[in-house]
């Protein structure tokens, strides 16, 4: 019987003509030819799990076609070709067994001769959709199968041809045939041809219609998984779902076609969600991202920000160059941010970094200038030190050196090169003066220790003087020992101060006495204490009249008023008298 009803699907419209019969062979031919011109994609692990499935399927219901109506299974040597009806053309001469090893890696076995589903598929049904077609989508037909298999990774062992057939009845039921061999599918709006299947019994016919359907079905369902795994961006099962709704649409297929439809809505709507999920995700990245960078930007303005007088110059510039990394890398491999804040964000940190450098730059150009000065003041220093290191006075010289040492810490800072050098030299002049200074004095307290022994003995000789008991007598003595004193010359160092500081307690106590005889001969000193005297005796005895008065007027208190002022002048008086005493009045 001849199909005169024209099938195409949105992957075989090329490979059919509108006014040719196509049999199950010429199907398969135009599904190799489309798999040839297919781009080759890369291996996806779903994708890989997707054609495992579709082989299973496809392995699995070959059977069921190329069983006769008597359902004897079709084995090697009766192979399904054999059994085409003779409107097949070209069945006989190009049979699709002999096609199936050029689809298959070089290591596999050619399955096609133990499972040949393929050969048995009529011209008008459209190819199983493919699991890489359909997590990313191309202008290109669908592969098949058969070169899915061709692009699989992996070597896949033969199918043995003893597998079970799978249960196609539930999606038979959707459909009929008519008297002509027609297969129609049942739809709520009606019946609705699909095609035939020549050569084949109505279950048969119905069988393989039913089985497309369950692939399509098939596919829905896997699609429908990988949305559910977190690591499948919605925008590739999205692709996926644009692929096989066009295998769906007009589909040439029996089965539930509600139910599908439904499948792909779920799917659908699974999308939405799973797109709403991933711009939450994305604007939380977009957030962090934008914290993270405006963390950086924000110590890159700390930093340029700080006092000149207060930076740390190497490490601050190490830091900023860290900053910057961290900025690239946070490009490289960060969640982008939108160009605006990106923009933003970068203008200020290009304004920290370039801010910071010019600082750099007029802080390390300062500084050159103010080295140079202090150079050239060191340098003057320096030659100054050499011309008195070979001096002898070496008292005026020892204070030179200490002038110029002061000079030397006003100066301020050179490079650390020219500052070591000069100093080295400064350093140098000023060692060999102190040394040749240090022998001097070293020599000279030798020679001043037999001074000391003289000295000590003369101290001996001045504290014999005291207490002072006659005056003229001491200063006589002190006169002598301090000429000797003089005459001895410097002690050392060490015991100067010792030695000087007990000569002069001797001197002092003698001057004391001195200065307490001299004032105790004054006259003028001992008149005005002979008046003091006059005239408390005065006070005390009009005191006295008083005090009698107040005891004959029988008052206690201008008694005691009396009384008190009479005891208060008595003890003065007694107080001046003894003064005058000391004068020998």
């Amino acid at each position: 019987m001849t199909d005169t009803t024209q099938h195409t699907g949105p992957d075989d419209s090329a490979a059919q003509s509108a006014a040719e019969t196509e049999t199950p062979e010429t199907t398969e031919r135009a599904a190799e030819q489309a798999a040839e011109q297919a781009p080759e994609q890369a291996p996806d692990p779903a994708a890989a799990e997707m054609a495992d499935v579709l082989e299973s399927i496809e392995t699995t219901e070959a059977p069921a076609a190329e069983q006769a109506p008597d359902e004897a299974p079709a084995t090697e040597e009766t192979p399904a070709v054999e059994e085409t009806p003779a409107e097949a053309p070209a069945a006989a001469e190009t049979p699709a067994v002999e096609e199936a090893p050029a689809e298959q890696a070089p290591d596999e076995a050619p399955a096609a001769e133990e499972t040949p589903a393929v050969e048995e598929k009529p011209a008008d049904a459209p190819a199983a959709p493919s699991p890489a077609a359909m997590a990313v989508p191309k202008p290109s037909a669908i592969p098949t199968p058969a070169a899915l298999a061709h692009t699989t990774p992996h070597p896949v062992a033969p199918v043995a041809p003893a597998v079970p057939e799978t249960d196609h009845s539930a999606s038979a039921a959707f459909g009929r045939v008519d008297e002509n061999g027609t297969v129609f599918v049942r739809t709520p709006e009606g019946e609705r041809e699909v095609g035939s299947y020549p050569g084949a019994s109505d279950a048969d016919a119905l069988t393989y219609f039913a089985r497309k359907y369950d692939e399509l079905f098939a596919s829905a369902v896997l699609l429908e998984q990988r949305l559910a795994l977190p690591e499948v961006p919605s925008k590739d099962v999205a692709d996926g779902l644009k692929t096989l709704a066009a295998q769906v649409k007009d589909a040439a297929v029996v089965g539930d076609l509600d139910a599908l439809a439904a499948k792909l809505d779920e799917i659908q709507s699974g999308i939405a969600s799973k797109r709403t999920v991933e711009q939450q995700h994305r604007a939380e990245a977009r957030a962090a991202a934008t914290a993270e960078r405006e963390a950086i930007v924000a110590e890159a303005e700390a930093i340029a920000g700080q006092p000149e007088n207060k930076i740390q110059w190497k490490t601050s510039g190490a830091r900023m160059r860290e900053l910057l990394d961290e900025w690239k890398a946070h490009q490289r491999s960060a969640t982008r941010l939108d160009r605006e804040t990106e923009s933003s964000l970068w203008t200020r940190f290009s304004a920290a970094r370039n801010g910071f450098d010019k600082a750099r730059r007029t802080h390390f150009a300062g500084l050159d200038a103010a080295h140079g000065e202090a150079k050239a003041a060191k340098e003057r220093l320096v030659a100054e030190a050499e011309r008195l290191a070979t001096s002898t006075d070496w008292a005026a010289t020892a204070g030179a050196f200490k002038r110029l040492m002061d000079e030397w810490r006003r100066a301020g800072r050179a490079s650390r090169t020219d500052d070591d050098r000069l100093w080295s030299r400064f350093k140098a002049a000023q060692d060999a003066f102190f040394a040749a200074k240090d022998e001097v004095v070293a020599a000279e307290e030798e020679e001043f220790k037999g001074n000391l022994v003289v000295k000590e003995a003369l101290l001996v000789e001045a504290e014999a003087i005291l207490p002072v008991t006659d005056l003229e007598k001491a200063k006589a003595q002190l006169r002598t020992v301090q000429d000797k004193w003089d005459a001895a010359g410097k002690v050392p160092r060490a015991d100067m101060d010792r030695v000087e500081k007990a000569m002069r307690r001797v001197e002092q106590t003698v001057r004391d006495a001195e200065d307490r005889k001299w004032k105790s001969s004054n006259p003028e000193v001992a008149a005005r204490a002979r008046a003091m005297v006059d005239q408390l005796e005065r006070a005390v005895a009009d005191l006295q009249d008083d005090l009698t008065k107040a005891e004959a007027s029988g008052s206690a208190s201008k008694v005691k008023k009396a009384r008190e002022a009479l005891e208060a002048r008595q003890v003065w008086l007694d107080q001046a008298r003894a003064g005058v005493a000391e004068f020998g009045g």
